[in-house]
């Protein structure tokens, strides 16, 4: 199930997002950089203020009444872009992913936009991977960043 995210929904975001990172940075940048207390207080605070926002959007994917998806996405730079989408590692591969992005769709084309764009840590093969999936092409490349755009068709 796909539904907006509520506050209460907060501990268990910054459980997947601090699962779902580690599976990426670990290896390539310092624990302290993704998963250090400062870091992870960050991250939680700007999930919250994301949560608050009336420019943002947050999604929770859940199976049995538990968080195992989230993604936040909003207005950067005059174009929208994809903040954090980030899938508990235990629940890859069973379609939550592709729920949680089905819905990003939904509200990018209620939003009226044509495309949009979003970075993805370069060594991180399997989110790339998705992504080139659900359509995304390679858009570039910022410092260890891949950056990608799907360009959404045209609504009613």
């Amino acid at each position: 199930m796909i539904r907006p995210a509520v506050i209460e929904d907060l501990d268990a975001i910054c459980d997947v997002h601090a699962r779902a990172r580690a599976t990426y940075y670990a290896g390539h940048l310092p624990a302290d950089a993704y998963s250090g207390p400062e870091e992870l207080e960050r991250q939680r605070a700007g999930t919250a203020r994301a949560i608050a926002s009336r420019e943002h959007t947050v999604l929770c994917a859940t199976r049995d009444g538990r968080v195992v998806g989230f993604a936040v996405v909003g207005a950067r730079f005059d174009e929208d872009k994809l903040f954090h989408f980030h899938i508990d590692p235990e629940v890859w591969r069973t379609g939550a992913g592709t729920a949680l992005h089905q819905e990003c769709v939904v509200v990018w084309r209620a939003a009226k936009l044509t495309s949009v764009r979003l970075e993805v840590f370069a060594p991180n093969a399997r989110a790339r991977a998705f992504y080139t999936s659900q359509g995304w092409e390679e858009d570039g490349r910022e410092d260890d960043h891949v950056l990608m755009r799907l360009r959404l068709p045209a609504g009613d």
